[in-house]
């Protein structure tokens, strides 16, 4: 049973990114993706496998050294002592495989990696084929110290799904059905008591997995892993309302949240869905999140509406891929507006501020307290989980910006990119997104070709200030007339009227509870302009009024300080944040500096984008004063 969602996305094969910030870092990612050689990922499986071996000789001979030396290994958790060992290669494998829907080399590599581990399989006797010895998972069951063996072996079955269920290797899903054998026969002799023991050791989304096979086949030997896997001592509690979350490790909860996601699409068994809401209720809703829209500080959930005591250890880059993978899909079961927003704000104030742009490695956390800095990863010798999520959350952009539902089609994500959609009012469309440079800011980009040749002519005017607005262009090309609804996401940054063209002329729309439903007939080449006016705004922290961050659209900006001083608003001003920054630098040469401010009174601050953000100190959250006066209290959004 696959229950049918209200809102359906694209595949990776009928979506491609184009000129824009998400093509930019996603093509950094790829070429670091790239750079990981097939021997060094598969090394932990193969020396498991007793395929591999290294005494640091060649021979006899004194001074011969291997070419293969472990100076070119990889290190960090990596290493060949790690507990975790292996585990980037799951990963790894699962952005390959949205990659090779479009890319053969990566497909080739991908499929060259696939085949290799059937030979570790084999070499394993049949059923395991894991990184890792299978002595950690006796580890767990004795209750010894070991590194989260479970959430390790994940990951590679999390790889090898994607890469039959994206990447169309049939080989991958034989290697995941032996190995899932291995998982049903370890577990059979447990009892409750003892597998709840087992399940309290971080397990990572082996529940997803199970769900995922029990909904591609239907065999009762997933369905039972998926009963084995339940969670009663963390599922009940969150289903009886008590506070599960607060200090406790988030990464550990939300692939167990993504699995009994997955359980109630395959399932229907309402119990399921009752506990994925449950959750976001708690960690989303009633919790509150940073400005960025992340959560957790030090790896664990912050206390509900209280940040400003911890604003040092923010938002794991984990936990922000894994809940944008949340609200993704409830969005996709509900079609509410409030889940795009929160992935869109998660995206360019969490995966794009934590990619470093411009040598695309991650920051494993993302500082918002008074002088802050980026702590950036390396290429080989650290291998965090966040290098894993890294890799699969900048290969999957294109298919987040456009829909399907009962109407026709919806753009959630204004990313540049094009899509293909068949059966639409009883044709194929193409969409394709592209955000104008020139009549409006693009936050994260520099020079472009369109620039560069704008400045050289006479037509088209270009604005003479930075624009105050972002513009968006958005091709509908059926193949034959056809009348259906389009409806475009109203940002929850927009906070004054815009508005949306066809050739020239302005469109009338429905504000559908947020959405623009534009419903007409569509020929090919229309293009719907839509202009979304911004400003920048400051925003109160949860737990304190007179303590503001400043936004400007979607992006969260940080002022270049290295220590919590107040901000003075203009004499007479009401707090508002035009009466405390002012745009400075808009301009250089062909592009518009997008999100660059600097304070109007003392002290004299830059702020630039959180995202655009390499080296050097910085800070989110400001004390917002006015002379001698008390601190100012902000309204909230």
């Amino acid at each position: 049973m696959n229950l049918k969602s209200q809102v359906g996305f694209v595949g990776p094969r009928d979506a491609e990114l184009l000129e824009g910030p998400a093509l930019s870092r996603a093509q950094m990612n790829r070429e670091y993706l790239m750079s990981l050689t097939a021997e060094n990922l598969l090394r932990p499986y193969l020396l498991e496998a007793g395929l591999w071996r290294y005494s640091g000789s060649v021979g006899t001979t004194i001074g011969e050294t291997a070419a293969d030396g472990p100076e070119n290994w990889h290190w960090g958790w990596e290493s060949p002592t790690s507990d975790l060992r292996g585990h980037t290669l799951g990963h790894w494998l699962s952005a390959a495989a949205y990659l090779s829907t479009h890319d053969d080399e990566v497909r080739a590599r991908a499929n060259h990696i696939v085949n290799e581990l059937v030979r570790c399989q084999e070499a394993n006797g049949g059923q395991w084929v894991a990184g890792i010895p299978r002595g950690y998972m006796d580890r767990v069951v004795q209750g010894h110290e070991v590194w989260a063996p479970q959430y390790t072996v994940h990951k590679i079955l999390m790889g090898l799904w994607d890469m039959y269920a994206v990447g169309g290797n049939a080989s991958a899903f034989t290697l995941l059905t032996h190995f899932a054998d291995w998982f049903v026969q370890w577990t059979d002799h447990m009892s409750r008591d003892k597998l709840d023991d087992v399940l309290d050791v971080e397990t990572g989304g082996m529940l997803e997995i199970w769900a995922n096979l029990y909904g591609e086949t239907g065999e009762s030997k997933y369905s039972l892993l998926m009963s084995r896997y339940d969670r009663p001592r963390f599922f009940d509690r969150l289903l009886a309302g008590e506070d599960v979350l607060t200090n406790r490790h988030a990464n550990t909860q939300i692939p167990e949240i993504l699995g009994a996601a997955r359980a109630w699409e395959v399932t229907g068994d309402r119990r399921w869905r009752a506990i994925v809401e449950a959750f976001w209720s708690q960690a989303v809703s009633s919790r509150g999140t940073y400005c960025t829209g992340g959560s957790t500080s030090g790896e664990v959930w912050q206390p509900a509406q209280k940040i400003l005591s911890r604003l040092h250890r923010v938002q794991e880059h984990c936990t922000v891929y894994n809940m944008m993978r949340l609200a993704q899909i409830l969005y996709s079961w509900t079609g509410e507006k409030t889940y795009a927003d929160y992935w869109e704000r998660n995206l360019v104030n969490g995966i794009f501020a934590q990619q470093n742009p411009k040598t695309g490695m991650v920051a494993y956390f993302l500082p918002l307290a008074p002088g802050s800095e980026k702590q950036w990863g390396s290429r080989t010798n650290d291998f965090w989980c966040c290098h894993g999520t890294l890799l699969q959350a900048h290969s999957q952009h294109a298919t987040a910006a456009v829909q399907r539902d009962e109407d026709g089609l919806r753009i959630s994500q204004y990313i540049p990119s094009d899509t293909r959609w068949d059966d639409v009012a009883e044709t194929s469309v193409a969409i394709r997104i592209q955000q104008d440079p020139l009549a409006g800011v693009v936050f994260g980009e520099t020079g472009t070709p369109r620039g560069l040749n704008a400045i050289q002519r006479l037509v088209p005017d270009l604005p003479t200030e930075r624009p105050d607005r972002m513009v968006f262009d958005i091709e509908v090309r059926p193949d034959q007339t056809a009348r259906f609804g389009l409806r475009l996401r109203i940002p929850d940054w927009v906070h004054a009227p815009f508005r949306v063209y066809c050739k020239g002329d302005e469109l009338a729309y429905v504000d559908d509870e947020g959405w623009a439903l534009v419903d007409r007939d569509w020929t090919a080449g229309d293009v719907v302009r839509i202009e979304f006016p911004i400003q920048v705004r400051a925003v109160p922290a949860p737990d304190s009024p007179t303590v503001v961050s400043f936004e400007d659209g979607p992006y969260v900006l940080a002022g270049l300080v290295a220590q919590r001083v107040p901000v003075e608003r203009a004499r007479g001003g009401d707090g508002d944040a035009t009466t405390i920054l002012a745009p400075d630098e808009s301009r250089t040469h062909n592009w518009w500096n997008a999100g660059t401010y600097r304070t109007i009174r003392t002290p004299d601050i830059k702020f630039v984008p959180l995202s655009d953000i390499i080296e050097g100190a910085y800070t989110v959250y400001f004390p917002v004063e006015c002379g001698d006066e008390q601190p100012t209290q902000i309204a909230g959004r």
